[in-house]
């Protein structure tokens, strides 16, 4: 059974007693976590279908048309009266000419409800019947305002916001982990190098990451995209390239500060290696500087994505951005929940991780106490 160090016990003790941090976390687990299972909470495709006693889950395979007794070999448009007749009577004519309204149920999705006669299967959809790239029928002019069919109406394509809102925000998250924790793992060893063996290491370090961060971030993101298109992979990696730097100067100082004690110097005197040396006995103790500047990283890699989305050089257009929504909104006055919905999305989500990071800092820091 994995079991906690009595340090880290202290450090859990004391975030947990950061009410504050402790419930951000939680919540953020939540909204996180349910936004992992996006495809079952908003898909334009059915969880589950029984088809002729089969069980088949569309989510995750592709079903043609034809699987279902249709003529057509693309996938099963699901929503279609006709793909729905397929699976709840067996046959389209069945459907199409029932006298007693049998269609009209079908659209309402009361197929599995017919009786024996017309009782081929049945479907069992997500809370939100659309994915983020689904249009929506819905007679009037894009942007359609909140109803209950689309809680939070719909943007100028006629895509239901509360679905580019779920897969957004773990498109967002999931983006923001990828970089944080890789440019951070690239800054912490660079910082280190610099500052443990110092001399004409740090001194090359410090012109080549003077030289790199004076290059212009959103030239070259717009350059590479012209060349080799807009991708989610590419723009981690541009990220990372350039954000990498970020931890640099803090715990080069912390290394610079450190190496010299007495406890690294009896380290040495002993014949510990310099690796061992630098992350196992001084890193921790330039981890409170270091997570001091995460809540920064965090929500400025957020922001920077937002902002490409928003200007259009983030993301490809097919993606689900919260960037893109703000965008929008500014270009649709005349929706204001467009507006209030990327206001609130962003205000929730960099709140609650700054929160969280807050917290983790101060449970890192041994002079901090909570009572």
């Amino acid at each position: 059974m994995f079991k906690l160090s009595p340090l880290n016990q202290r450090r859990w003790s004391n975030f947990k007693k950061n009410r504050r941090a402790f419930w951000s976390l939680w919540i953020f687990a939540v909204i996180f976590g349910l936004s992992l299972f996006a495809e079952f909470i908003a898909n334009d495709r059915p969880i589950l279908v029984n088809y002729r006693g089969e069980y088949r889950m569309p989510i995750f395979s592709f079903y043609a048309e034809t699987d279902y007794g249709g003529e057509f070999r693309s996938e099963a448009a699901y929503r279609d009266v006709e793909v729905k007749c397929l699976i709840y009577t067996g046959g389209i004519e069945d459907c199409l000419d029932d006298p007693d309204g049998l269609i009209e149920q079908v659209k309402s999705g009361q197929g599995a409800e017919l009786g024996e006669e017309f009782s081929e299967g049945w479907m069992i959809w997500p809370l939100i019947p659309y994915s983020f790239n689904t249009s929506v029928d819905r007679p009037g002019a894009a942007p359609l305002p909140p109803n209950s069919q689309n809680w939070l109406g719909t943007d100028d394509t006629k895509r239901d916001v509360v679905a580019r809102v779920i897969y957004g925000f773990r498109l967002s998250i999931l983006f923001t982990l990828l970089v944080t924790i890789s440019s951070s793992i690239i800054g912490v060893i660079a910082g280190a190098l610099q500052g443990y063996f110092g001399g004409w290491l740090d001194l090359i370090f410090q012109r080549v990451i003077e030289i790199w961060a004076s290059t212009p971030q959103l030239y070259v993101i717009i350059i590479l995209f012209a060349i080799l298109g807009r991708s989610f992979w590419l723009l981690v990696v541009l990220m990372i390239l350039f954000g990498w730097m970020g931890l640099v100067g803090v715990v080069r100082a912390e290394f610079l500060r450190a190496r010299n004690l007495e406890y690294v110097r009896a380290a040495r005197a002993l014949g510990v290696s310099n690796w061992t040396i630098m992350f196992r006995h001084m890193l921790p103790n330039a981890m409170v500087a270091t997570l001091t500047f995460m809540p920064f990283i965090v929500t400025g890699t957020i922001s920077t994505l937002a902002g490409l989305d928003f200007l259009g050089f983030g993301l490809p257009s097919s993606a689900p951005s919260l960037g893109e929504m703000t965008l929008q909104a500014k270009q649709n006055l005349q929706a204001p929940w467009l507006a209030f919905t990327a206001f609130t999305v962003f205000a929730v989500m960099l709140s609650l991780l700054v929160f969280i990071f807050e917290g983790v800092r101060d449970a890192f820091d041994p002079r901090k106490t909570f009572s």
